[in-house]
């Protein structure tokens, strides 16, 4: 099959995955930061032997590494996808934390926000997972 030139559906999701994973890490270690914290459990501050301010400014930083890979290196988009996708599983336990916690981060003030947050992991998943194949 012939290489395509141009807007496809799955190059505007690429480019929208890449954009929401840059804004989400800029705001992780930046406006957000402190808000983050409330996210990481404690047993992750003891899994990783950092505070929970590191956790949340490494995670912005590999958001931000794997927003611009993702446009960056286009022969590489196949395992920059499965890192991506990787990335929000890899987090979804946060989200459990802060839902069983009842504590406000930003964008989640509420217990509706923070437990709809939870169904929002899969969707993200998929989302790298499609926007990044080949076909």
């Amino acid at each position: 099959m012939p290489h395509r030139r141009g807007l496809t559906v799955r190059s505007v999701a690429r480019g929208a995955l890449a954009a929401l994973l840059v804004g989400a890490g800029v705001s992780h270690v930046t406006w957000g930061r402190r808000g983050y914290r409330i996210v990481v459990p404690g047993w992750a501050t003891r899994l990783l032997r950092t505070d929970k301010d590191a956790i949340v400014v490494a995670s912005g930083a590999v958001e931000v590494i794997l927003g611009v890979a993702l446009v960056a290196l286009p022969r590489e988009r196949s395992r920059i996808g499965a890192a991506i996708a990787a990335f929000f599983v890899a987090v979804f336990p946060g989200n459990v934390h802060q839902w069983r916690t009842g504590r406000a981060a930003p964008g989640l003030q509420t217990d509706r926000a923070r437990f709809v947050r939870l169904f929002l992991q899969v969707p993200l998943v998929a989302w790298a997972w499609w926007a990044t194949r080949e076909r």
